[in-house]
C-alpha cells in the first residue's frame, strides 16, 4: 500500500538524490573506515557532507526515508549507516506504475 510517508519521502529533491546515490554507493562515496559501503551502507556523515547540509538536517531526511521504508539503517560503533531497501522500492515502483 502506498501511504503518505512514501509520498512525503519522494516529494523532496534531496531525498531523491540520497536514494539515487545509495543505488551505487561505491560510485558516490569514499571508502569508509568502519562499515562496507555495499554490505553495511553509507555513514550518515558522508551523506550529510555530499548533500551539503548539517548532520541534523540530513538526519531528518534519512528519518523520513526510513519511516517510508525506503532505506534501512545499521549502527556500527557510534555511526549509523544507510542503504536502500530494494524490495520496498520495487513495491513502491509497482504501486506508482513507473520507474525511477
Amino acid at each position: 500500500m502506498l501511504d503518505v510517508d512514501v509520498l512525503r519521502a519522494l516529494a523532496n529533491d534531496k531525498r531523491l538524490l540520497v536514494l539515487d546515490w545509495l543505488r551505487d554507493p561505491e560510485a558516490h562515496f569514499p571508502p569508509q573506515r568502519d562499515g562496507d559501503l555495499v554490505r553495511d551502507g553509507v555513514c550518515s556523515v558522508f551523506i550529510a557532507d555530499k548533500l551539503g547540509v548539517s548532520q541534523p538536517t540530513c538526519g531528518e531526511h534519512l528519518k523520513v526515508l526510513s519511516r517510508a521504508g525506503l532505506v534501512r539503517s545499521k549502527k556500527i560503533k557510534q555511526w549509523v549507516f544507510y542503504q536502500r531497501d530494494e524490495e520496498r522500492i520495487a513495491e513502491v515502483k509497482r504501486l506508482l506504475g513507473g520507474g525511477w
